[in-house]
């Protein structure tokens, strides 16, 4: 049996076909943000309602609407939520053998300033987690490195989140900009320096926004020199590595000039007043401070302490070179003699089993074939390099083998709402997706017409990251919609595709796998409501500003589009 999707499902009308469309995640709002479930509980019920209404509304035979929710929930096992669990397992490594105490006191003596903190580890540290990596790593480390720190949790998932904004684009090597290629036959290279033009303003304002949220403007202003320092370093680098280098190394390079700019502001540069959170009682903070300066460490012991995520951050990025990762997957075809052995181990433990019911029998509106496969990639995952890490860091501590494997197991236990949380959510995901849910929603929101489209092109891609949970994926859903949308309104399309990508970074601090994989890092499984109702807010503001930027762009400012 095949399915061919439908945009006019409901009533033949594409209007009321997009409001039924709408059900589920108008749903997902109200259990987080207005009953305040449980994530996974949320996550379980919503899967469900998108279930009814795919098959229902939409006419989606049930057996490939189910099998499509498990396709979604296997890759929210693995890769994202390997990714949660092997994070969250090495920071608990760190904590119990007395090293993130070392850790914590390194990042006290370059600052005391939870405001500075924030700015290190949430905005220059995350990026480059982002870039090297991708995913829900960047929010999952350093999350759980500032609630080592001392932040409150909620404000440790939140800060990140928001500041995860500025890297997405170009995270995981590029991969959201490479991809879009090729369904929309425009040059990674062209679409790469559109964003590189957009994004920057963005990068520029987040860390100033940041310290707002957390201390208010004036206290925003105490602190202005390094949140230019921070901000500016990491948009100029932003721009010009996207426009002369290509999409691959924005976030990389951004994040690491970033962080050493802004440590070495700090040498000579210091805030009047250092500021803490109003629940911390500064007079016991303080005597905290006091105390793990009294215990200096020399500098051998300092990097012990940070060389696990040192390792991490190593071998995260040489799983990301291309031809590296090509060959972990099984898929390297070159003569390097290293690579092709890791290829052959690569090809032994890659799968791609067929979705039954489903591969191939789900027709698009191109009315093409749609492959659906379990793509089950266990070397090539970035959790197995975390793994990796992780087994490095055993021998690094002196931890013995037993007690590896207890904090190993106790890690399990306590991601096990959360990774189900994950499981569900994508498994949404994909519901929509096959089921044309999400392509109706689209077809919608680009009849908005020629003077509005620039305006909403970028909550198109906002949209496909809160369903998808991931740039490349909402590029993927609606890079060619976009560009067929701005050719028939006379809008330039390297714009309209690069303002999906722009766009789509807003709704990340919102999608319910990243609230998920944010809970799950610093101990609030059950409270993704709580999360949801802090970044909302933020979420629709920030895709606001890029709808503004780019409705500019499209009119007084063209001479910007390349």
């Amino acid at each position: 049996m095949n399915f061919t999707q439908n945009f006019t499902a409901v009533g033949d009308s594409l209007a009321l076909s997009a409001i039924v469309a709408l059900i589920p995640i108008l749903y997902f709002f109200w259990a987080l943000a207005i009953k305040r479930m449980k994530g996974h509980i949320a996550g379980l019920t919503t899967l469900l309602v998108a279930l009814l209404v795919a098959v229902i509304a939409f006419k989606m035979p049930a057996g490939m609407a189910v099998m499509s929710a498990s396709q979604g929930a296997a890759y929210g096992l693995l890769p994202i939520g390997w990714i949660i669990i092997t994070s969250v397992f090495l920071y608990k490594l760190t904590v119990k053998t007395g090293q993130f105490d070392i850790i914590r006191n390194s990042v006290l003596s370059i600052t005391e300033d939870r405001r500075l903190q924030a700015l290190l580890v949430a905005f220059s540290f995350g990026a480059f987690l982002e870039g090297a990596a991708g995913f829900g790593a960047p929010v999952a480390i350093s999350a759980a490195l500032l609630v080592g720190l001392g932040f409150n949790p909620l404000y440790a998932a939140g800060i990140c989140l928001i500041a995860n904004t500025a890297p997405v684009a170009f995270g995981a090597i590029g991969i959201p900009i490479i991809a879009v290629e090729g369904p929309t036959g425009i040059p990674a290279m062209e679409i790469s320096k559109m964003v590189g033009r957009q994004l920057p303003f963005l990068s520029a304002f987040i860390p100033f926004y940041l310290i707002v949220i957390m201390a208010g403007f004036k206290r925003a202003l105490e602190v202005l020199p390094a949140i230019l320092v921070s901000g500016l370093s990491f948009a100029l680098t932003q721009y010009f590595s996207s426009n002369f280098m290509g999409p691959e190394l924005p976030d990389i390079l951004s994040a690491l000039v970033s962080l050493f700019a802004l440590t070495i502001f700090l040498k000579f540069w210091k805030p009047k007043t250092i500021f803490r959170f109003a629940s911390e009682e500064e007079t016991a903070s303080t005597a905290a401070a006091e105390q793990l300066k009294e215990a200096s460490h020399t500098g051998g012991e300092v990097f012990k302490a940070w060389s696990p995520f040192l390792i991490l951050t190593l071998i995260i990025s040489v799983w990301g070179i291309p031809a590296i990762k090509l060959a972990l997957t099984g898929h390297y075809e070159g003569s390097n003699i290293i690579l092709k052995g890791i290829n052959s181990l690569g090809h032994m433990v890659t799968f791609a089993p067929e979705v039954p019911l489903l591969n191939n029998r789900v027709f698009n509106f191109a009315r093409e074939a749609v492959p659906a496969v379990y793509k089950l990639e266990i070397l090539g995952a970035a959790g197995t390099a975390i793994l990796i890490a992780a087994v490095m860091t055993k021998y690094i501590v002196g931890m013995d083998w037993k007690d590896w494997c207890i904090t190993f197991g106790e890690t399990l236990n306590e991601l096990k709402y959360p990774v189900l949380t994950i499981a569900s959510v994508v498994g949404f995901a994909y519901v929509t997706n096959s089921s044309g849910m999400s392509t109706t929603l689209g077809m919608t929101l680009a009849k908005t017409g020629e003077t509005l489209f620039p305006f909403f092109s970028p909550f198109l891609g906002w949209l496909g990251v809160f369903i998808t949970g991931s740039d490349t994926s909402a590029n993927l859903l609606f890079g060619n919609l976009q560009k067929i949308t701005a050719e028939s309104v006379g809008m330039n399309p390297i714009l309209a595709v690069a303002a999906n990508s722009s766009g789509g970074v807003t709704g990340k601090m919102i999608s319910p796998q990243s609230i998920a994989v944010a809970c799950a890092a610093v101990g609030l499984a059950g409270k993704e409501s709580e999360l949801f109702r802090f970044t909302i807010k933020h979420s629709l503001f920030l895709v606001v500003l890029v709808g503004i930027i780019t409705f500019l762009q499209n009119s007084v400012l063209s001479w910007m589009v390349p």
